[in-house]
């Protein structure tokens, strides 16, 4: 009796084992796992296959593009210091000569261009060939204000690529973007043409290239802040500004002080003027 109740007490103190509450069907259970098979790993490695041609064709295309934007770039300076060899006495045959060569530029280079990314999503591909596209369309409306004294608009630009493209293809556009840019580019080339011309005593051409570019940076300081990639273009305008301020100073130089300039001595063109010659016969 002194055992059993001895063995008792002890049972009482002995730790006993916890008990975790068990409910039913809320115990989480990990889903089973798949078996891999072998038509499952051979999806994938075709599925990445495809993802590396993809990349590798779209790298090759890249450096094609940007080759061609390349030749663009530097056969359109050509066509613009072409431009800048104007004078009075030869700007026909001068201006001639440079829409002659941008009509091989376009021809050449810009038609390759188009071939790289007709019916493709060409604007993927913007940043490779935008450069090439800005100097071209520098050059073009450059030419045509020189030729005919009036922009050359977007749609025209497009209206000359259309007849490079294939039919069946989705044809490769200049977008405003890149339309806008060149655009700015531009009043750059026209003030070195104004103060060429003003030193070559034309100065009315000067001056009516002074109210084109001073007409063109106005427009787009309107156009600029609302414009969504905008940070090249508030680049541009500052520098657009200063070729604004150039001419402005250059003629207004020339109104200013013309009773200072007379005709040079041995000269019977009245253009050909010298500064700060003293009113006596030499």
């Amino acid at each position: 009796m002194f055992y059993s109740a001895a063995f008792y007490r002890l049972f009482l103190m002995a730790p006993k084992p916890h008990r975790f509450p068990q409910v039913a069907d809320t115990v989480l259970q990990s889903p089973p796992k798949r078996a891999r098979t072998m038509a499952t790993e051979s999806s994938i490695k075709d599925a990445f296959a495809n993802y590396t041609d993809y990349l590798n064709l779209l790298n090759e295309k890249r450096e094609r593009v940007v080759k061609a934007s390349r030749d663009i770039t530097i056969n359109s300076k050509k066509v613009i210091f072409q431009v800048h060899r104007i004078s009075k006495n030869n700007k026909d045959e001068v201006l001639d000569k440079a829409v002659k060569d941008l009509a091989s530029v376009t021809e050449q280079h810009v038609s390759r261009l188009v071939k790289e990314l007709q019916g493709t999503d060409f604007w993927k591909l913007r940043r490779a060939y935008s450069p090439g596209v800005q100097e071209y369309v520098e050059a073009a409306t450059l030419c045509n204000f020189c030729k005919n004294g009036t922009l050359l608009i977007l749609d025209e630009i497009n209206a000359t690529l259309l007849p490079l493209s294939d039919p069946s293809h989705q044809p490769l556009q200049i977008n405003i973007l890149d339309y806008l840019l060149g655009l700015a580019d531009l009043t750059g080339e026209l003030m070195r043409l104004a103060i060429g011309r003003i030193s070559d005593g034309e100065l009315e051409y000067a001056e009516k290239i002074c109210g084109f570019v001073r007409d063109i940076y106005r427009e787009l300081t309107l156009l600029a802040p609302h414009m969504d990639d905008n940070t090249d273009m508030k680049t541009k305008m500052d520098t657009m500004l200063q070729s604004v301020m150039k001419i402005e100073n250059a003629c207004f130089s020339v109104h200013v002080r013309g009773s200072e300039y007379v005709q040079l001595p041995g000269s019977s063109d009245p253009s050909y003027l010298l500064l700060g010659m003293p009113d006596r016969e030499i």
